[in-house]
């Protein structure tokens, strides 16, 4: 018995002997499952479990502020490689064995891990949405400072524009000298060039910022005087990854004031799956924010199945994300007039889907109210790339405005092409009151949209974006807010303006309130009265209290006159709470298990539980075989 008590004990001596011998990584990967999942997306989770320890993975790492030795320590130790270092985002990109990727979630300094996800690309604009009447008012502080252009152009501010380049030598980025407004040229993808080969980028930057000096201005941008900044993430093909997309927002945090950034545009998005609150793209986008910057995003262009059945719960990432101003879109059929308008039948639905999983495994969605405006993107008439991939493609793309490659012109389809307009009507802003911050501009863009009929708010919104109404409210907000301001002060300098705009002979109502995540809040006071979820650094949903039954206004955050809708609609085409139920908003809060797969909602599916599109590739504005409402390949 003794010598058998001896030998049980010597072997595992030995045992934990020959495990401390053992490489840190093997070590890691030796811990069985735990509550470190939770620090793992889902389908990273269904990686390990698949069984294929040998195989590596690129991922993306989120660690607490100052551990960033710590985590360039680890990785080596584990037998990883380091393929980007994002230290303005305290992330890494790394290339890990699939072993030891549980063990690197335990790690105290790490909060979250993802795959490294393939990313790919998402009539006259200038009159539909109300811009041309926006560029006879004038900046607010036109007449103090003599640096301020009088002309509303986007004069002074600088858009990034985040996507497959852009074509440099296209006229439409032209100054009324011939200079070019292009300020940076940098390259995310490791092909060292930032020409517009695959078309997307080139198209999306005229929409928002392209000149009048093409087809005698019939296709001028928002902001035709604003800079550009070229931040190339996607390849000749299109092609790309999320940390290409990290490694822009990355250089963002530490460039955007040298430059004057004040709108990042992404019009690509990729399956939301993990929760805002862990997505490593909606955490960049926040810390961008946070900067004092405007992120627009695209919602997506998947509100239909194959069949052609109509879908809810497909916004992507990081358009799930609260801070960002994510854009769906609207069809104007070809028309300056707005009394047509309607809600495209590919664009992406809300709510949210993104989700996190509790101890139970059960899933606990975000369930946020997106998109908070649409804008025009069917059909969308944009600069075209010489010899770029999506118009060599598709020849019938070609607008046939000019023979002359730095003229030429094409059609796109898509909320990517949506989501440029709002990024330069933010430009416009931004020269009209620099000191607005980044909720109160989304505010402005929500409280003056035009709630279309007949759509409801997980499509549209807040409804379609209203340029003229926008400009001519932010002209009366006052210059000297800021977070120490108190709640109910004065927003304005002078009486609220009428809360409805004339465009092309056609009036029609504003909006009348704010989506603040799962509520809606109405009222007067949202445009009159200072209130504390403009501030920077907050939220316009951190001004309501929610619990399992429902919202209530926070009196710390928003005045007393705010109140909150019970019920999202489909317009009438008044305001944001006129028309007939379609969603209880106190739904959308609970246990967050609402809407499982298959479960009807009004007048489409859910998506959810487990169902992505293109499971884990980004995706933005790719040539797909289903087509616009009018015929034209649709770009998603």
């Amino acid at each position: 018995m003794r010598i058998a008590t001896k030998l049980i004990t010597w072997t595992i001596v030995a045992a934990i002997i020959l495990i401390a011998m053992l490489p840190m990584g093997r070590r890691i990967s030796a811990r069985s499952k735990s509550s470190d999942d939770p620090k793992l997306s889902r389908d990273l989770v269904r990686e390990i479990q698949s069984g294929r320890g040998d195989q590596r993975l690129k991922v993306i790492v989120q660690f607490k502020e100052s551990s960033a030795s710590e985590m360039d320590s680890l990785t080596w130790e584990v037998g990883g490689k380091i393929t980007r270092r994002l230290n303005a985002l305290n992330m890494r990109a790394l290339d890990l064995p699939l072993a030891a990727v549980r063990g690197v979630a335990r790690q105290k300094n790490v909060l979250f891990i993802s795959p490294d996800r393939q990313v790919r690309s998402q009539g006259h604009i200038e009159t539909t949405t109300g811009t041309a009447d926006a560029r006879a008012q004038k900046p607010a502080l036109a007449n103090a400072i003599l640096s301020v252009s009088p002309t509303l152009d986007g004069s002074g501010v600088a858009i990034a524009v985040v996507d497959s380049g852009i074509d440099a030598n296209h006229r439409t980025f032209r100054d009324q000298l011939g200079v070019s407004r292009i300020i940076v040229n940098l390259d995310f993808t490791g092909e060292n060039r930032t020409e517009d080969l695959y078309g997307h980028g080139t198209h999306v930057a005229s929409i928002a910022a392209g000149n009048n000096q093409i087809a005698g201005g019939a296709y001028t941008g928002i902001a035709p005087n604003a800079k550009l900044v070229n931040l190339r993430i996607l390849d000749s093909q299109g092609s790309g990854s999320t940390s290409n997309l990290l490694a822009a927002l990355d250089w963002l945090m530490t460039n955007s004031a040298t430059y004057n950034i004040r709108v990042v545009n992404l019009s690509i998005g990729t399956p939301a799956i993990d929760s805002y609150l862990n997505d490593p793209l909606c955490q960049a986008v926040r810390r961008i924010t946070n900067k004092h910057l405007v992120v627009v995003a695209a919602a997506g262009n998947n509100g239909k199945d194959q069949n052609g059945t109509k879908i809810y719960g497909q916004i992507h990432s990081p358009g799930n994300e609260p801070s960002v101003i994510t854009v769906g879109a609207a069809n104007s059929l070809g028309t300056d007039g707005r009394g047509d308008d309607t809600i495209t039948t590919y664009t992406s639905r809300g709510p949210t889907r993104s989700f996190v999983t509790d101890d139970n495994d059960n899933r606990r969605y975000d369930n946020l109210l997106k998109p908070d405006i649409v804008a025009p993107g069917n059909k969308i008439v944009g600069a075209a790339a010489p010899g770029n991939l999506l118009l060599a493609t598709h020849p019938e793309l070609d607008a046939n405005v000019s023979a002359d490659a730095t003229q030429r012109m094409m059609y796109l389809s898509g909320s990517s092409m949506a989501t440029p307009i709002a990024a330069g009507t933010a430009a416009l802003l931004f020269q009209m009151n620099p000191n607005l911050t980044p909720a109160l501009i989304k505010a402005v863009l929500m409280y003056t949209a035009q709630p279309l009929a007949g759509a409801n708010t997980l499509e549209q919104g807040a409804g379609e974006i209203n340029v003229e109404g926008a400009m001519r409210l932010a002209r009366l907000v006052r210059t000297d807010l800021s977070n120490s301001t108190s709640l109910g002060e004065a927003l304005l300098t002078a009486a609220a303006p009428a809360k409805q705009t004339t465009i092309n002979g056609q009036t029609f109502k504003w909006s009348d309130g704010i989506i603040c995540n799962h509520a809606l809040a109405l009222g007067d006071d949202l445009i009159t009265r200072y209130q504390r979820v403009y501030g920077n650094g907050l939220l316009l949903g951190d001004g309501v209290l929610e619990n399992s039954a429902g919202q209530s206004v926070d009196p710390n955050r928003l005045t007393s006159a705010v109140s909150l809708s019970s019920s999202a609609v489909t317009s009438n085409g008044g305001t944001i709470a006129e028309g007939t139920p379609f969603l209880d908003l106190s739904l959308l809060l609970g246990d967050g298990l609402l809407f499982p797969d298959g479960i009807m909602v009004g007048d489409g599916i859910m998506v959810g539980d487990g169902i992505m599109v293109g499971d884990g590739i980004m995706v933005g504005d790719t040539l797909q075989s289903a087509v616009t409402e009018d015929g034209t390949a649709l770009m998603r």
